[in-house]
C-alpha cells in the first residue's frame, strides 16, 4: 500500500546555505565541514575536495547547520539534482547556496526519503526554473514535490542501502591501500628511508648522503639528478574523433577526459563517452603502464596536471579500448621498473601545489605548460633495483584497489537498476 503526500509534510526543514565572506580564499584545511555541490554525488558523499570552516565562520552559517540524517541536494549548476544523505563522520557541517538540505520529521523515513528524491532525479531535472544562466530548483519546487510512502518503505531503503554499505567499504579499504602507498613512497623516496642491502632504513641507519647542488640539500649516494621528461619515452597525443560511426571513423574507443581522472581513480564514477576514431589512428590506443596527465582545466584552487595511470586491471573496468582527449595527455616511461615511483612522484608535486607554477592560459582556460615542467623541473632518481623494489610492493596493492572499483561499477549499476522499481513498488518485498 502506498499513499502520495508533499515533501513538505514530512520534513521539518528544506533550505539551502551560503558561502562565507572571502569565497575559496577562507577555507581551510581542517575544522567545521563546509559541504559543496562537488562532495554531493548520486546516493554518496566524496569527502574528495571536502573543505572546512573555522568556529566563526562556521557560526556565521548556523542556519545552515547540517545534522545526522539530513539529505544533501544539489540545487543548482552542472550537477543539479544530485542527492545522498550526509554521513556521520564529516559532521558538524555547514552547506553553501548550490546545496539544500532536507530533514525529515522522522529520521527513520530519511534513507527511504533519500533514495526517492534519486528516483525523482529524472523529473527534478525537467522542472528546474532557469535563473540567469545555470537551472536551479527552488525551494518552493522542492516542497511540492510528492512522495510515495509505502508501508515495507524501511525494507526498501535497506536493500539500496546494504548496496551502498559494500560499496563504502569497497571505498574505505580503498582509500587505507593508498594510504599504505603513499607512506611508503614518502618513506623511502622523501625521508629517504628504503631499505638498504641489509633490509635497514638507509637514512636513519647512516647511510651515506651527499649534497647536490642542484637539488640544495643531500640525497642518498648514488642517486641521480634529472628532469621528469627524462623518465619519458614517448607521449600520445589525444583524440576526440566523432559520436557516432561514420565512413573512415569506425573504431570504438572511450575517451578519457580530464573530467574521467576521478574515475579512474575512484573518486567519482566511470563516464567516459564513446567516441569513435579513424582506424589509423590506433597507435594513440593506451596501453598499461601508460600515464594519464590533464593538461587543460583546473580551477582557481586546483591545479592542471591531475594524473591516473593504468595497469591490466584499470582497463579491464572499460568496455572499450582507451584514448586521451585533446585535454589530456598520455606519457610512456623509458623503463617500467619506475612506474609507480613516477607516479607518487608526481602526486606529490601536484599535492603540494608546485604545478600552480606552471600553467599558461589560453581563451580563459588553463593550461599546463607540460613539455616546460618536464625539462626544466628536476628530481631525483633512485637506482633500478629500488625502483623495482617499490614497483614489487605497490602493484599488488593497486591491483586489488582496481578489482574493488570494478565490483562498485557492477554494485553501483545493480542499485540504479534496483532504484525505480523498489521506489514505485514495481516488485514486492519480503
Amino acid at each position: 500500500m502506498k499513499k502520495q503526500i508533499p515533501l513538505l509534510q514530512i520534513t521539518s526543514k528544506i533550505g539551502s546555505g551560503a558561502t562565507p565572506h572571502g569565497g575559496s580564499n577562507v577555507y581551510l584545511k581542517k575544522g567545521i565541514s563546509f559541504i559543496r555541490s562537488q562532495n554531493v554525488q548520486d546516493m554518496h558523499f566524496s569527502e574528495n575536495g571536502l573543505v572546512f570552516l573555522n568556529q566563526e565562520q562556521a557560526k556565521n552559517l548556523n542556519g545552515v547547520s547540517v545534522k545526522s540524517g539530513d539529505i544533501l541536494l544539489n540545487i543548482t549548476g552542472d550537477s543539479i539534482a544530485r542527492s545522498c544523505i550526509v554521513p556521520d563522520e564529516i559532521l558538524p557541517a555547514r552547506v553553501n547556496q548550490h546545496v539544500a538540505i532536507i530533514r525529515c520529521k522522522n529520521k527513520q523515513d530519511a534513507e527511504y526519503i533519500g533514495y526517492y528524491i534519486q528516483y525523482l532525479k529524472p523529473h527534478l531535472l525537467q522542472i528546474c526554473k532557469v535563473g540567469g544562466t545555470r537551472n536551479a530548483l527552488t525551494k518552493d519546487v522542492i516542497s511540492k514535490l510528492n512522495v510515495h510512502l509505502l508501508d515495507d518503505r524501511c525494507k526498501r531503503a535497506t536493500i539500496l542501502t546494504s548496496i551502498n554499505k559494500k560499496i563504502e567499504l569497497n571505498n574505505r579499504i580503498n582509500a587505507e591501500l593508498e594510504a599504505m602507498a603513499k607512506t611508503l613512497y614518502d618513506y623511502w623516496f622523501v625521508q629517504f628511508d628504503f631499505p638498504d642491502e641489509k633490509g635497514r632504513p638507509y637514512k636513519s641507519s647512516g647511510g651515506k648522503m651527499v649534497y647536490n647542488k642542484v637539488l640544495k640539500r643531500k640525497i642518498p649516494e648514488g642517486w641521480t639528478v634529472n628532469s621528469m621528461g627524462d623518465w619519458v619515452a614517448d607521449d600520445k597525443t589525444g583524440d576526440w574523433g566523432k559520436d557516432i560511426a561514420e565512413g573512415n571513423y569506425s573504431l570504438p574507443v572511450d575517451c578519457i577526459r580530464g573530467a574521467d581522472i576521478n574515475g579512474i581513480n575512484g573518486n567519482d564514477r566511470l563516464k567516459p563517452p564513446l567516441r569513435y576514431i579513424l582506424q589509423k589512428n590506433a597507435q594513440k590506443i593506451l596501453s598499461p603502464l601508460d600515464l594519464i596527465v590533464e593538461i587543460s582545466g583546473g580551477s582557481p584552487v586546483q591545479s592542471t596536471g591531475r594524473l591516473a595511470y593504468l595497469i591490466d586491471e584499470t582497463l579491464d573496468r572499460f568496455e572499450h579500448s582507451l584514448i586521451c582527449s585533446n585535454f589530456c595527455k598520455a606519457i610512456t616511461l623509458k623503463n617500467r621498473c619506475y612506474f609507480f615511483n613516477f607516479a607518487y612522484q608526481w602526486k606529490f608535486i601536484y599535492d603540494h601545489g608546485i604545478l600552480f607554477g606552471w600553467e599558461g592560459k589560453t581563451s580563459g582556460i588553463k593550461n599546463l605548460l607540460f613539455d616546460s615542467f618536464a625539462t626544466k623541473y628536476k628530481v631525483c632518481m633512485p637506482p633500478e633495483k629500488i625502483a623495482q623494489n617499490f614497483y614489487e610492493c605497490i602493484y599488488p596493492l593497486e591491483k586489488e584497489k582496481q578489482k574493488m572499483l570494478k565490483e562498485n561499477e557492477k554494485l553501483s549499476s545493480l542499485r540504479d537498476w534496483l532504484l525505480p522499481m523498489l521506489m514505485n513498488g514495481q516488485v514486492k518485498v519480503g
